[in-house]
């Protein structure tokens, strides 16, 4: 049987909403969400525009707290969310980031300036890579996020849209890399609006 490695029991989230100076009003982002996530598996989520997708992502790395219910992740696992807004220094490099993200992974320094070689080379940014993050378009985001998480040995990988920008290229190899990556013990929960490419990727699906 496989091991199961997440677990979320009933999470909720409301979100607070100034409507004003003096009033507001809370949505339920997301409801009574059950699910589990098992070695190995990639694992889809999709839904309609503002289902809450993101924000269970989120959750799920531990960026935000749900207000209601528990998320359950096995001892000794290391979670890494891609997403295009979330976990860059506009003002550092490319290469400056990817260091930093290297090392809260548990690189030393020396691993972490080896690896940032491997990364500038699969991320195929050539010059940029040595440039302030906030210059960079949005597929050049998405190869520097997705190129530092696939060189780097995270347990589960969770990505967000991610792999929707850039060029047809670089989308192929990185889903091929991804793939060949999850084959192992390593797992992935993975966001989109293409059907076609969640039926390509994932062995289950939860729509919200």
């Amino acid at each position: 049987m496989t091991e199961t490695i997440m677990r979320l029991e009933d999470v909720g989230l409301k979100y607070r909403t100034r409507v004003g100076l003096f009033n507001s009003f809370e949505h339920q982002a997301l409801e009574n969400i059950t699910f589990e996530l098992k070695k190995g598996e990639v694992l889809g989520i999709t839904g309609r525009n503002g289902a809450g997708k993101s924000t269970l992502l989120k959750i799920m790395s531990g960026v935000l707290e749900p207000d209601a219910g528990t998320v359950w992740v096995k001892p000794g696992l290391t979670r890494s969310l891609l997403s295009l807004n979330l976990g860059f220094n506009g003002q550092l490099t490319g290469r400056d980031n990817v260091i930093l993200s290297s090392m809260l992974n548990g690189c030393s320094k020396r691993e972490a300036l080896l690896l940032a070689e491997d990364i500038k080379e699969f991320s195929e940014l050539g010059v940029f890579f040595e440039q302030p993050v906030r210059t960079y378009s949005s597929g050049m985001r998405s190869k520097l996020g997705f190129s530092a998480a696939v060189k780097n040995d995270v347990d589960i990988l969770m990505i967000d849209e991610i792999l929707a920008v850039g060029d047809k290229g670089f989308r192929a190899k990185a889903e091929s890399v991804m793939l060949d990556k999850i084959k192992g013990t390593n797992s992935a929960i993975f966001v989109s609006h293409n059907e076609n490419q969640v039926k390509r990727l994932c062995d289950r699906v939860v729509n919200l």
